[in-house]
């Protein structure tokens, strides 16, 4: 129970926290998650512009064969721009960017088969070149650090090799190639430690984000705990020890009537310390309205319960306080047979008949033993069976390893 109050406290503490589309998945990846998109974008529309650059010096290249020109650009071109869709809509950019990074350096590989025999014109680099970095932004986006670190080295020196083969390692060459593939290396090292800067800032954030949303949480939840103790302690004060001292002081038939009303409006109260809801009036309550509330009440636990009904319509109403013990009373049990069973083989039924009415709460757990029970654990005896027989209803309890069933019945009085 502890537990689960905490875990409610710090969704409470996160839900604070202004949350966007693209960052709803949790309190450690709220800053990393924005940090990814806006690496994206910026990536994306990098791409759009040196890659709309690196289109237009294609399309009058002579490098390479004409039968490798058309099928170069169709593969390079069309991967990078299933790339910077990916990155501009935010989906699938992973896969899309590994996708062009791996295409890339497959065309840098073919390149020399696809130049054999043209021999370079001049000393300008080749479309080809403009997309090296691009590559090297691929991976930062698809790749873990290792592999990211590769491709940046990869890229530059590949494409270096490639031109050298395609010039014959003419001396000429040289120094514009090496000029090349030092300016490749110090450009993909920016972007790579850009990337690897932004997201360890982004990670350090989310974890001094989430620690101090738990400490948040710890406090608020020790601070509720202290809360419900003095609001129980007053209420014991206040109430059940009132309606002790009225009921030892007793000597009229009246006074002992009093005292037991008294007595059963303290134990409805001390019942009821864990609900929000107030008492409410006491409006007659059918028993579908009751078979509903449990099955609502179900719902909010976590479970979808099919409530068994046998209902004849020709039954007497229920008084509101009644119906609202037995709801409360199932919703206990039911929460029981969550935390302790588990849910397993968790069934509801509501019967009533004439001035009766009973809700059956059964589950296919462990069992347990009452007495073994600690007597500040008021699960059991302070939220089933005080409450119950606060309205004047009676509880049965049967537990063994073959499950639980927690029967709740009140009956009209006789008029």
């Amino acid at each position: 129970m502890a537990a689960d109050a905490q875990t409610g406290v710090l969704d409470t503490a996160w839900a604070q926290i202004p949350h966007s589309p693209q960052a709803t998945t949790g309190i450690g990846s709220f800053t990393r998650a924005r940090v990814e998109r806006i690496i994206a974008l910026a990536g994306g529309i990098g791409s759009v512009i040196i890659g709309a650059q690196a289109f237009f010096a294609a399309l009058g290249s002579t490098d390479e064969a004409p039968e490798w020109h058309a099928a170069l650009m169709i593969i390079v071109f069309g991967s990078l721009g299933v790339m910077i869709l990916a990155c501009l809509i935010g989906r699938g950019i992973r896969v899309a960017a590994g996708a062009f990074a791996l295409i890339y350096v497959m065309a840098l590989a073919a390149w020399p088969v696809a130049t054999a025999g043209i021999p370079p014109t001049s000393l300008d680099e080749p479309w080809i070149w403009y997309l090296v970095n691009l590559a090297t932004l691929a991976a930062v986006l698809a790749f873990p650090f290792p592999l990211q670190i590769a491709w940046t080295i990869l890229a530059p020196v590949l494409f270096g090799l490639v031109r050298m083969m395609q010039a014959d390692f003419s001396p000429e060459f040289w120094p514009t190639v090496a000029l090349d593939v030092s300016f490749a290396l110090i450009l993909g090292g920016v972007i790579l430690t850009l990337g690897w800067l932004f997201r360890s800032v982004a990670v350090n954030v989310d974890e001094t984000r989430a620690e101090a949303v738990a400490s948040y949480a710890q406090a608020a939840a020790a601070d509720a705990a202290e809360q419900e103790r003095v609001s129980v302690a007053a209420l014991m004060h206040d109430s059940v020890l009132a309606a002790l001292i009225a009921a030892e002081r007793a000597t009229t038939p009246r006074e002992r009537t009093l005292a037991a009303t008294m007595a059963r409006e303290a134990l409805t109260r001390l019942a009821n310390t864990e609900q929000d809801a107030h008492e409410g009036t006491d409006e007659p309550w059918d028993a579908a309205a009751i078979a509903h509330e449990i099955t609502e009440a179900a719902l909010e636990l976590g479970v979808d319960v099919d409530v068994q009904r046998e209902i004849d319509t020709s039954s007497s109403p229920i008084p509101g306080r009644v119906a609202r013990a037995i709801v409360l009373a199932a919703t206990q049990a039911v929460a029981n047979a969550i935390q302790h069973a588990g849910g397993a083989g968790l069934g509801i039924a509501v019967t009533a008949h004439g001035g009766r009415v009973r809700v059956e709460v059964h589950d296919a757990g462990e069992g347990f033993d009452l007495d073994a029970i600690p007597d500040d654990r008021l699960g059991i005896r302070a939220s089933i069976f005080a409450r119950v027989a606060a309205v004047g209803g009676q509880t049965d309890l049967e537990t063994g390893a073959h499950g639980t069933v927690v029967r709740l019945t009140w009956q009209a009085p006789a008029t």
